[in-house]
């Protein structure tokens, strides 16, 4: 088998509900049953640099399989992002109404990155879209870390302000860890805390948030009526923002769960054995029809431009799985773009409810 690469990157985070469960510890996460996806079977981030290697997908994995016509259910996470945000409206709305407050998120960014500058500015059109309050800070790249730490703590102490989010990544003179460490853990929206991680974990403990990717992920897998309990789970990559978390949350979905990272032998074998597949590693088309168990539901996380000359920006953006192989083996896969990619926002705007829900004991 050819040597494979694995950057273990990522784009850049259990019960039925209708629309709400709630955790033991008062954590409310909107879900909202779609529609079933009978797997009953299944047993027998923006480009910052454009890629140049990447394999093309191709026909030259044959089966009696792909023989067909693509068989493989779109789950269509734009569809699912559009259905949660107005969810979120509404329960906004019912907030402001019952007791006059409006959840309202914090976004500090460092430098003039254009990718950063553009999720930034997606993420106020969410937060406007959905009624939820935004707040901007921009510094500029030579800005100080004490800077950064000011506007932190007085979010953190602003009433208003319900979720912090320090845009990634920051000039390379800033300590990263010290900063997202400064946010308060009741307004870690992101999820990063390493409390938040550490309840995530914990058996019996339950985080004040979740990542929002590797959330989003798992939503998307409820909502379509994946059953995880029981199955067989792998996570391609092990980001502290998308493989690690996810692969928590599908342990405490009751899934069997293996990593495979840069450094795991036979990696195809393994994955060939999941029912489910997260792959989050940032390298186009890597997993192949050979790589997927027919009848597997397959999460991509990635996001990765390749070559294009047809395109008129010079590329175009798929994931980390060969979609058309995927697409005639597997039994439901999420497309790139409009898969993962929605979600995330989605899941920030959840979080920031969440966070002044319990701010305010609102239920």
């Amino acid at each position: 088998m050819a040597s494979m690469i694995f950057t273990d990157s990522s784009s850049s985070a259990t019960a039925r509900l209708l629309p709400f469960t709630r955790f033991s510890n008062g954590v409310v996460s909107l879900r909202q049953f779609v529609g079933p996806l009978h797997v009953g079977s299944l047993t027998p981030t923006f480009p910052r640099t454009l890629s140049l290697q990447s394999r093309p997908c191709s026909s030259r994995f044959i089966t009696a399989s792909m023989a067909t016509e693509p068989s493989a259910k779109v789950i269509d996470g734009k569809s699912v992002a559009k259905q949660i945000r107005e969810e979120i409206s509404a329960q906004v709305s019912k907030m402001n109404d019952a007791i006059g407050v409006v959840p309202g998120l914090a976004v500090i960014l460092v430098g003039d990155r254009k990718d950063s500058a553009t999720y930034v500015r997606n993420k106020k059109k969410a937060c406007e879209s959905v009624g939820i309050n935004s707040f901007e800070v921009h510094l500029p790249a030579d800005a100080s870390e004490q800077e950064v730490l000011k506007f932190i703590s007085n979010f953190n102490d602003d009433p208003s302000v319900h979720g912090i989010l320090v845009q990634l990544p920051l000039p390379s003179h800033m300590n990263e860890q010290n900063i997202l460490n400064a946010v308060t853990i009741e307004k870690d929206v992101d999820g990063f805390h390493p409390l938040n991680i550490g309840r995530l974990a914990m058996r019996g403990r339950d985080p004040l948030f979740v990542p929002c990717t590797p959330k989003g992920c798992i939503e998307l897998l409820h909502r379509y009526g994946v059953d995880i309990k029981g199955k067989r789970a792998v996570v391609i990559g092990r980001s502290n923002i998308v493989g690690m978390p996810a692969a928590l949350l599908l342990q405490r979905e009751d899934a069997t769960v293996t990593i495979v990272h840069s450094r795991t032998k036979n990696p195809e074998e393994i994955t060939r054995q999941a029912d489910i597949i997260i792959s989050a590693v940032g390298q186009p088309n890597m997993v192949r029809g050979s790589w997927i168990k027919p009848g597997a539901v397959i999460i991509d996380v990635g996001i990765n431009p390749v070559e294009d000359a047809s395109s008129p920006r010079g590329y175009r953006l798929v994931g980390d799985v060969c979609y058309e192989e995927a697409c005639n083996i597997a039994a439901a896969v999420t497309p790139v773009p409009g898969g993962v990619g929605p979600m995330t926002i989605a899941m920030l705007l959840s979080n920031t409810l969440i966070s002044a829900n319990r701010a305010y004991n609102f239920k």
